[in-house]
């Protein structure tokens, strides 16, 4: 099998040829490769009246107020006086990555939020990727969830399908579990390879729990010869601490029955020779119902530490089932305007990570990362006007940097489908589904700023400096990279025109016990929006995705990094924060060269309007790179589906594609 070189394979997934998948399927770069069958229409929509849209919660309309300032005010004018070097700095917290924040995708929504199969990827998701890759280094991705749990792997689908799901009835739909059963072929273990092959992504993938009489442990199997080292670790368990709540085990279901189930499976795994590594398990991955301390006295650790390489948990700070799930047990619905303010504090991170902070030691003395590894502002799809708005992107910044600065190693937001508010970037509905029209979810921003806080070097140690006498609403981070301080990140949760503070630092100086070090200028990067209730309108160092279904996965905008001159005679920095907004304050070159990113992003014109382009015949393709064709599009909502055939490609990456596909042949 021939290997494309990187622009190769730029190339080939620029003209995105999709194509019928032959009965023998032959796997290269990017998927199976077949003789096409036949020409069609490639699909079209337009957005038009789309009143509908706005019923689904990935589109709501709710637009909350902003909590009213707190009272009394804090000070808007503090001072903050860091030591330049890290030894002087008591609390650091442990060697951080780059790719702190990474994503959690629930399986059953794979093939709208990642791609069709191995060979139609959504150009938007790398798009989003390489923002996250150019920043931190690499980008950490958990395919799984709910759905992992009941998912099988097989050899082929009907039509060639990747994924196939049917709904199974709930076990107990008055807790609002309602898990659709999935088959999966190896087409989708070749679409996560095909992505790692164009930005560096790494994967977490996840082994059924839901019969562990009958362990199905193909995925690793698979996934292991596939992706390699690209893989780092699988799941055993997605909140077992609620199979009991859902229906999946018995009512009296312990913490003790967890430990011996996850020994059958590394006992199972152990045994498996087409496992190649046996200790990439991911475990317990705990909701909250049993605390961490309760399973670890069954001697969980003491039995299984070596075959773990994370310890997890899984926590959201709140539920907003009983809208999701209006039959189930969960009480009044609750009013997004109330909860509003509870992630418009420092307090919600802190309070997030104090029940992990003795797992947190536990895992770094038995050298083990700890991560949550999954998260977002609500369980149950989020609030509509909470989980969308600017004021979830500063929490997520917030939550991020604190569970950084806690010595948890990573954490994943989780991404849903087109009926829950949180995610970080949702595609379209399938019957919308052309380019430029994906919706970037304003937590998104949140890992951009947190991966330019950290970082490519993954040495930079975090702190809370808890300024202002800690006032909750103006929280600071301060970060050292190879022992000195690189950046600062500044944080206001406070809404209106009197409510921006004004920051005087001081790096170094008599108050730290260190000669002064403030430079004569800093550069500042702003995160930043009109409002906390703002959900489109939404910048970062004057850059943007977009509004709903405006976005192609690229930042456009002319970045702006504000330089501030700082007076070295009073070792002192003036630093504005707006409010709401964050900044990123780089305290040096090399702590800005060390963040920034180079771009590289993937054109989205695979499918765009035949005016504006060269349409390419599939015959033609047959006699070049030898795709083509036409691949049936599945999709979420009922009787739609799509098709991808006569692909419209601008002229240049048409002949520059062709081109390639003649060389390849005549190697």
């Amino acid at each position: 099998m021939f290997r494309l070189g990187p622009l190769g394979v730029l190339l080939v997934l620029a003209s995105q040829w999709y194509y019928a998948v032959s009965a023998v399927t032959v796997y290269g770069p990017l998927g199976a490769q077949g003789t096409p069958a036949s020409s069609g229409a490639a699909p079209s929509a337009t957005l038009g009246n789309a009143d509908w849209t706005n019923k689904l919660n990935a589109y709501n309309n709710v637009r909350l107020q902003p909590p009213p300032l707190p009272s009394p005010m804090p000070p808007t004018a503090f001072s903050i006086a860091v030591p330049s070097q890290a030894q002087n700095m008591p609390g650091l917290s442990i060697p951080q990555r780059g790719d702190f924040w990474g994503f959690s995708i629930e399986m059953s929504v794979v093939q709208q939020v990642i791609g069709k199969n191995a060979s139609f990827i959504q150009v938007p998701f790398l798009n989003l990727l390489a923002a996250v890759v150019e920043r931190a280094g690499s980008v950490r991705i958990r395919v799984g969830g709910n759905t992992q749990e009941t998912a099988t792997l097989v050899d082929s689908l009907a039509d060639n399908a990747m994924i196939e799901k049917a709904k199974s009835a709930p076990s107990s739909s008055a807790k609002g579990d309602a898990t659709p059963t999935l088959l999966y072929t190896p087409e989708l273990l070749h679409l996560l390879s095909n992505i790692s092959a164009l930005v560096n992504a790494k994967w977490y993938l996840g082994i059924p729990m839901n019969d562990t009489s009958n362990l199905r442990l193909q995925i690793a199997e698979a996934a292991d010869a596939i992706l390699g080292d690209n893989v780092l670790g699988y799941q055993v368990g997605n909140e077992p601490d609620l199979y009991a709540d859902h229906g999946h085990r018995p009512a009296d279901y312990d913490q003790n029955d967890y430990n011996n189930e996850f020994g059958v499976v590394v006992a199972a795994v152990q045994q498996d020779s087409k496992i190649t590594n046996k200790n990439k398990l991911v475990a317990p991955s705990l909701q909250g119902t049993w605390t961490p301390e309760d399973l670890f006295a069954t001697g969980f650790l003491d039995s299984y530490a070596s075959s773990l390489s994370v310890i997890a948990m899984e926590h959201y700070p709140d539920q907003n089932c009983a809208a999701e799930f209006p039959d189930g047990t969960f009480g009044p619905i609750k009013d997004p305007q109330t909860v509003f303010p509870n992630y418009l504090t420092h307090a919600s991170g802190q309070n997030l990570v104090k029940p992990y902070l003795n797992t947190a030691g536990i895992a770094q003395q038995l050298g083990k990362e700890f991560m949550m590894f999954e998260t977002n502002t609500a369980s149950c799809g989020g609030f509509p006007g909470v989980s969308d708005s600017f004021g979830s992107a500063i929490w997520a910044v917030d939550y991020g940097l604190q569970m950084a600065y806690s010595n948890f190693t990573g954490a994943l937001l989780h991404v849903g489908g087109q009926n829950v508010s949180y995610n970080p970037f949702t595609p379209p509905p399938t019957n919308l589904s052309v380019f430029d029209q994906w919706t970037v979810g304003p937590v998104f921003y949140s890992t951009l700023f947190m991966a330019e806080a950290l970082g490519t070097t993954n040495s930079s140690r975090v702190v809370d400096l808890l300024p202002n006498d800690a006032n909750p609403f103006t929280p600071a981070y301060a970060i050292y990279e190879e022992h000195a301080l690189a950046r600062i990140a500044l944080i206001n949760f406070m809404d209106g025109q009197t409510a921006g503070y004004n920051v005087t630092l001081s790096i170094g100086g008599n108050q730290v016990g260190e000669p002064n070090d403030t430079p004569a200028q800093v550069k500042v990067k702003y995160l930043l929006a009109p409002s906390v209730s703002e959900k489109e309108q939404i910048t970062w160092a004057n850059q943007t995705f977009g509004g709903r279904f405006q976005a192609d996965g690229r930042l456009s905008g002319q970045e702006f990094i504000q330089t501030i001159t700082c007076d070295q005679g009073a070792n002192t920095c003036q630093i504005p924060v707006p409010a709401p907004g964050a900044a990123l304050v780089f305290l040096s070159s090399d702590a800005q060269t060390n963040a920034d990113p180079t771009t590289m992003t993937f054109s989205t014109t695979a499918v765009t309007k035949a005016a504006e382009t060269l349409t390419v015949a599939a015959s033609a393709l047959a006699t070049s790179n030898g795709h083509g064709g036409k691949l049936p599009l599945s999709g979420t909502s009922k009787g739609s589906s799509g098709g991808a055939a006569a692909i419209g490609v601008p002229l240049s990456l048409s002949l520059a594609s062709m081109l390639f596909g003649a060389l390849v042949l005549l190697r």
